[in-house]
């Protein structure tokens, strides 16, 4: 036979080292700012784990792995690696996890139930019951093989010879090397045998080997006599033995007499050099494995979806009906098929989740999908089904289109939901379900917004109040208290100091001019614009008297509350891009304006990280589906007629990196095109930087055929027989509406495709009328659509309209240069999107305009709050009117959320309730206890 080959670590190391760091890199290429992640977890402090730990930290900072470290102290519970573990397994940093064994603790601990309890995907060292079984099985490519048999046979296979067909012994059968080392030299086709200290004829079977792997832990147990000529001897042992030539007195030996063992065998590893090293290979090579899979299965905007099949019925049942006969996903399914991560979800129940900002720092480098705004024609008090386009578009595009897609839609305000709206899930087979949690609470954002405006609205009042019963030193007393002999400034104090020009941070040092300037808002009660909030539609608190309590000592003053989705933290929800940007943003809210005529913030009031506090969850965008399983995001919902309408930009934003660059997020403007897409172009995207690709807009033939003159529409009447028979004639001149909005959305620069949103008492030869204007009025295409009958199947029209529009040149501009005056933005609103002659300014809105222009906020956008009922202020004029004046009777500052809202008209921000609100069809059932009504 041949002379023995030692093999030696180094050279071969090298070449699974550069092979993996080349991996490594081809990974951090193709995927911007990822790494492999190892965690190594050790119990106590043993020398020798530090030393093998060391040796692994290392080689992974050689290669580019990113490794750490965790190390628990040796008074560690089980209980405490439990839940160590459990952390890690949920961390998708983390690809590769190893325990450290033995586990040095004194306490006791089942190091069985510890190895079992790591991620069979992540546990690099193979050692849990499901990889070894897996390996026991044979399936090698499904499993993570202990490293120390993987490398012994990578070690076998530098030796160039072929494993299958020959004889192999295994001296030793721990779960760590014997056993596992006898799965994978079977499963590669060589015939086997197993050794151990019980066998009797030990030297008789190791001189039959033409392969043995010796892990038994005895110092030069297998004798070189015994073994067969040319065989390849792989000796996995680490024993120390004395040697009085040596400094500590000890040598490092193998369980192989290696000095004799080398003139028989063919070829042979040394100790220490050569097993020992190729386990750390392995591992390195196991984590670059793991963070491999990890990235095809959560390769970002590839997924894996499981559509839900509609059964559809004829006729249509009721929403709520549906909505019930639905079986949702569990949400964390719908999460992991779109590509988040456990520890990117928050789950409230089984049917709704928060997903954490973080998830947009991860994909950060991803590209956008296309995005694309749903609007409409102006609407009847009915509304014309812009929600079930948006979700009927959103089930054509996923579930039979196979599009990763997502919809963004606002969440539902309870005053319309018990009002005369109903619910605003979407309708029939289009529905974001369960379409009573969708309507109700949801996961409390708007609870948090009320009691976010509530204490701000408090806090005003009693500041004027202490203000006004104190002096100077008493308040500077109890605003900066003395703790322990101390006094100090807040952070938010000493921004408020700044903000006077104050540059001192001992409270002893300020001058007596100095501390009444600090303690004293002096806010100028008939200037304050912040209004307490509620989310019920109640006329009667429109006006209101406040501190009429014996203990507010006659300080009143009349007041009002308005609708809770009014609220400027509604707005500032919907428009921030991260929890920071929000606090920066509720620090800039103006409430008031002080008796000298400068503006009060949340800031000065003190409130700034209070109502941070109130908003961290609802910051986070909630995760919904569909009735055919496609993803929702349910994130903010400022009203469109008196605020700006639009859904959240975080969610469109995560959203729009979760499809992918071939991917949609379809996102829902409120009202009509002149309303919630103006305010979704000039406000929305201004501060978002994202940019549309199509514009769908929503028309019916009910609604066309009340702009060409037909009978009022009115909510819980009858129609008229206009509405249920054929009039081409008023469809005909209502097309006034639909060529003026699709005018509107290409002064945009954005492809227009319109949905003709069907309903069953419209006839073909209608249809086809809208079809035909809409194209004629410059619609980039006209579809008819069936979507709330049928489904995401009604809606494929549509749906590939919107493909094949996504694909046009989109040449997105704004409307108007935000450095223009003020009252020229609000005319080029009125005179290009609504059709007005001009506009005109009442006395009060004229001092608004001087006023905030002096404070600086004349550079801020237009959110024009007027009627969603016309084009023009008044909701009785309908069709396109042209030559009116738009009255502009008030204006106010939403400096926080980032605009001005010029006040058109008499609206109101407090909705009343109707003669017969939806509450009446609302209750429990007596037997699921479930909710049952129409919403």
């Amino acid at each position: 036979f041949l002379p023995c080959i030692c093999f030696h670590f180094f050279p071969l190391f090298r070449q699974v080292r550069d092979r993996l760091k080349q991996q490594v890199v081809e990974m951090t290429e193709k995927f911007p700012g990822f790494r492999p992640g190892l965690a190594i977890l050790q119990v106590g402090n043993r020398d020798d784990s530090n030393l093998y730990i060391n040796m692994k930290l290392k080689a992974a900072a050689e290669i580019g792995i990113s490794a750490n470290h965790i190390k628990l102290p040796n008074t560690a519970t089980e209980a405490d690696v439990l839940k160590c573990i459990a952390s890690l397994n949920a961390d998708p940093a983390v690809h590769g996890f190893i325990v450290q064994l033995p586990l040095d603790s004194d306490k006791p601990i089942n190091t069985e139930k510890i190895t079992n309890a790591v991620a069979p995907e992540k546990d690099v060292d193979g050692l849990s019951s499901i990889n070894a079984g897996k390996l026991s099985r044979g399936d090698l490519g499904d499993c993570f093989i202990p490293c120390t048999p993987k490398g012994c046979m990578e070690l076998i296979r530098q030796t160039g010879v072929q494993v299958a067909g020959k004889r192999a012994v295994v001296i030793g059968r721990s779960k760590i090397v014997g056993a596992p080392m006898h799965d994978l030299l079977l499963w590669n086709n060589a015939t086997v045998t197993t050794c151990h200290s019980k066998t009797s004829t030990l030297a008789e079977e190791v001189g039959k080997a033409d392969i043995l792997v010796v892990a038994a832990g005895r110092a030069e147990m297998v004798k070189g006599e015994w073994i067969k000529p040319g065989a390849i001897v792989i000796d996995c042992g680490i024993n120390h033995v004395p040697d009085s030539t040596k400094a500590s007195g000890k040598r490092v030996v193998g369980d192989v007499a290696y000095a004799s063992a080398k003139e028989k065998a063919s070829f042979i590893t040394p100790v220490p050099g050569g097993v020992g090293p190729m386990t750390v290979a392995m591992l390195m090579q196991s984590t670059v494995e793991s963070a491999q899979r990890f990235l095809e299965k959560f390769q970002p905007g590839k997924w894996t979806i499981q559509y839900n099949q509609l059964t559809l019925k004829m006729p249509v049942p009721s929403d709520i009906e549906i909505s019930q006969a639905c079986m949702p996903k569990p949400i964390d399914q719908v999460a992991k098929e779109v590509g988040l991560f456990p520890d990117e979800v928050e789950l409230y129940g089984q049917t709704k989740a928060k997903v954490q900002l973080s998830v947009l720092n991860r994909l950060k480098n991803q590209p956008d999908g296309k995005y694309v705004v749903v609007t409409g024609i102006t609407p009847t008090p009915l509304g014309e089904g812009k929600s079930t386009t948006t979700v009927g578009l959103v089930q054509a595009l996923g579930a039979h289109l196979h599009q990763n897609v997502f919809a963004c839609v606002r969440q539902p305000s309870q005053g319309p939901t018990f009002g005369i709206k109903g619910g605003a899930a979407g309708g029939g087979y289009c529905q974001v379900v369960p379409m009573e949690e969708f309507n109700l609470h949801l996961t409390g954002d708007i609870h948090a917004i009320t009691a976010a405006n509530n204490l701000v609205a408090a806090a005003i009042d009693a500041r004027m109040f202490h203000e006004l019963t104190q002096s100077d030193q008493a308040l500077y007393n109890r605003l900066v208290p003395s703790v322990n002999g101390v006094r100090k400034f807040s952070d938010i104090q000493i921004r408020r100091l700044q903000k006077l020009g104050i540059n001192k941070t001992d409270p002893m040092a300020l001058t007596k001019e100095e501390v009444n300037a600090f303690v004293r808002l002096d806010i100028d009660p008939g200037t304050i614009t912040w209004q307490r909030v509620l989310d019920t539609n109640d006329r009667f608190l429109r006006k209101i008297t406040i501190g009429q309590s014996p203990t507010e000592k006659g300080f009143t003053r009349t007041a009002q509350f308005d609708i809770t989705v009014s609220s400027e933290i509604m707005a500032v929800l919907a428009l921030a891009d991260g929890l920071d940007d929000m606090k920066k943003r509720f620090g800039r809210m103006v409430v008031a304006s002080s008796k000298k005529g400068q503006p009060v913030t949340a800031d000065d009031l003190g409130v700034t990280g209070a109502l941070a506090v109130l908003m961290k969850d609802a910051v986070k965008p909630n995760l919904m589906q569909t009735l055919e399983g496609t993803p929702v995001f349910v994130h903010a919902g400022p009203f469109a007629n008196i605020a700006h309408g639009n859904s959240s930009v975080l969610a469109d934003k995560i959203a729009l990196k979760l499809v992918g660059k071939d991917g949609f997020v379809v996102t829902e403007a409120g009202f009509g095109a002149d309303i919630g897409m103006e305010k979704f172009f000039n406000i929305k995207c201004r501060y978002s930087g994202l940019r549309p690709h199509v514009v769908v807009l929503v028309a019916t033939v009910r609604a066309l055929k009340m702009h060409g003159g037909g009978p009022a529409v009115t909510a819980g009447v009858p129609l008229p027989k206009e509405y249920t028979e054929e009039n081409l004639q008023l469809v005909a001149k209502g097309c006034s509406n639909l060529n003026k909005q699709i005018q509107n959305a290409r002064l945009f620069g954005v492809p227009v495709v319109v949905a003709v949103n069907a309903f069953k008492t419209d006839t073909k030869a209608e249809l086809a009328l809208v079809v035909q204007h809409a194209k004629e009025a410059g619609a980039f295409d006209a579809v008819e659509c069936t979507h709330w009958a049928e489904g995401g199947k009604g809606a494929l029209a549509l749906a590939r309209a919107v493909q094949r529009a996504s694909q046009a040149p989109s040449n997105f501009r704004f409307l108007y240069n935000v450095e223009l005056p003020v009252v020229d933005k609000i005319r080029l609103i009125a005179q290009q999107v609504y059709g007005a002659r001009d506009i005109e300014l009442l006395p009060e809105a004229q001092e608004k305009v001087a006023l905030y222009t002096k404070q600086g906020f004349g550079n801020l956008p237009i959110c024009m709050a007027k009627t969603h009922l016309s084009l023009s202020h008044d909701p009785e004029q309908k069709g396109a009117p042209t030559g009116f004046v738009l009255p502009i009777r008030d204006i106010r500052a939403s400096v926080g959320a980032g605009f001005l809202y010029p006040l058109v008209g008499t609206m109101s921000t407090m909705p009343g309730l109707p003669t017969r609100p939806c509450f009446y069809d609302i209750d429990l059932d007596p037997v699921s206890g479930g909710v049952n009504g129409l919403f």
